[in-house]
């Protein structure tokens, strides 16, 4: 059998697990603080008898666009969003400190302070934030959370604790299946008090939805191209047999 099936149907598969990177980021387009994935494809040299003179491209998701997106005032006391650079600690389902950007923060039973998707906001002390009843909760630029205790007077505010927020240096998070950014030593970082957060707002996806479905269009006329080398493969393979059955 000629080898080029082999290169069409490792293009087509490749050309298939990009289009799931692309679609993922497409599907985040309104998605709270949602990062892209960037995707490439890498030339491979064919190793195996005779010389490798033929090469399959592999795609890959080499790292994610931190970009910021655009603040989205929502005038809900919950709602975060960073300013600059900077990520919200948050603890995985696996205990593990994880970062995002989705501020939609919100309290649940327990009186945790918890993302949209229910995961613990940690504290600068390294354990998730837990409120008192209260009737009254402000956020300031610095992570610090002050509430208003349920019977206490209007003046009576109490510092409950800070939201840690970290500034990793570019290059050194990696998105994990979960979509929360991670060390690559699962080592949690420590609270930079240089990055600011404003309350009432929301960070937006940085998704741009046109060059997504650009590139879906694209990776689908590529498929395309590889399923006809398949197929002029098979052709040549059946008029070969052809010819080898006169002889």
């Amino acid at each position: 059998m000629d080898k080029v099936l082999y290169i069409g149907m490792s293009g087509a598969r490749e050309n298939m697990l990009s289009q799931q990177a692309h679609a993922n980021n497409l599907a985040n387009a309104t998605t709270t603080g949602f990062k892209a994935d960037l995707a490439q494809a890498r030339a491979m040299q064919v190793f195996g008898e005779g010389h490798p003179s033929r090469v399959y491209a592999m795609s890959e998701r080499p790292a994610t666009n931190t970009d910021s997106g655009t603040l989205i005032e929502t005038g809900r006391q919950l709602d975060v969003a960073i300013q600059g650079e900077g990520w919200i600690a948050v603890q995985a389902p696996d205990g593990t400190e994880g970062y995002t950007r989705a501020g939609e923060l919100q309290i649940d039973a327990q009186g945790r302070i918890v993302t949209g998707s229910g995961l613990p906001v940690i504290g600068n002390g390294g354990a998730p934030i837990t409120l008192p009843p209260i009737e009254q909760i402000d956020i300031a630029n610095d992570g610090s959370i002050t509430v208003r205790e349920q019977g206490t007077a209007a003046t009576e505010l109490i510092l409950v604790d800070s939201i840690k927020m970290v500034k990793p240096e570019p290059g050194t998070l990696f998105k994990g299946v979960d979509g929360l950014m991670r060390t690559d030593n699962q080592q949690p970082l420590i609270p930079a008090l240089d990055v600011q957060i404003r309350s009432g707002y929301l960070e937006s996806s940085n998704v741009n939805g046109v060059s997504e479905l650009t590139g879906m269009i694209t990776l689908a006329r590529q498929f395309e191209m590889h399923v006809k080398m398949m197929k002029t493969a098979e052709d040549n393979s059946t008029a070969a047999t052809k010819i080898l059955q006169l002889s």
